[in-house]
């Protein structure tokens, strides 16, 4: 299938969830007629859809509409969306006390996703984390999110630094679960720390991380505990914002 093809079933598969979406249930020979395309056309893009859950038929036969994949995506994207707005104002507090920039992370793919920052008050306060995947073995999120289960250490974890570690054992998961909070040490990017907290959602478990980064000058090694105490606070207020209140 060329690239041009693929990209127009896109187009029409998308069109079927908006049709649907405003119609409620539809006949399959009514979305061929919406789509100018043949009914065999409009079968084959439903079934795509039906095994994704996005679509199922419902009880008139002939008729289709949405599945609950969709609600599962919707919920997904409505909990990032809360996530955002319920930590902002902690995490505006958080980067003026600590001086520094603070992200929310949440485990995606196997990666940390940065999906919101606070930029700190100083003139250097790094670039924009936002959309950007990170790797869960070289950055204080991702640690946060292997040490509580939320991801997975990849088969061969890369080297970024020459302070990159690779090892599980290295990692210190189970001290990072003790004490509450992560760090790293240039081990991204040459020049930048950062230390993070664990965010719990609703039913306990670890949903995203909290983390404060800076150069490594400004964030020096001996900072550490004392920032890691005070985002373990943020993230344990953030939880609680999310209905966390154990």
């Amino acid at each position: 299938m060329s690239n041009s093809t693929s990209v127009q079933s896109v187009d029409r598969a998308i069109a079927i969830l908006e049709i649907l979406a405003r119609d409620g249930a539809t006949r399959v020979t009514d979305l061929a007629v919406a789509l100018d395309v043949h009914k065999s056309t409009a079968f084959r893009l439903l079934a795509a859809l039906e095994h994704g859950g996005l679509v199922e038929q419902s009880g008139d036969r002939g008729r289709y509409r949405l599945g609950f994949g969709v609600v599962r995506l919707a919920g997904a994207a409505t909990a990032q969306l809360d996530l955002s707005r319920e930590s902002r104002p902690v995490c505006l507090r958080l980067a003026e006390e600590v001086g520094e920039t603070v992200n929310i992370a949440v485990p995606q793919d196997g990666d940390a996703v940065n999906i919101s920052q606070v930029r700190g008050p100083a003139a250097i306060s790094g670039h924009n984390w936002v959309g950007q995947r990170t790797p869960s073995h070289a950055t204080s999120s991702g640690k946060v999110l292997l040490a509580f289960g939320a991801l997975r250490l990849p088969a061969e974890p890369a080297r970024y630094t020459p302070r990159t570690i690779t090892s599980p054992d290295g990692l210190g998961l189970e001290e990072i679960r003790e004490r509450g909070w992560a760090a790293t040490v240039e081990e991204l990017e040459v020049g930048l720390n950062a230390v993070a907290a664990p965010i719990r959602g609703s039913d306990g478990s670890v949903v995203a991380a909290v983390s404060a980064s800076g150069p490594s000058y400004r964030l020096t090694p001996d900072r550490l505990p004392e920032v890691g105490g005070l985002l373990v606070e943020a993230a344990r207020e953030i939880s609680q914002r999310i209905g966390y209140y154990r």
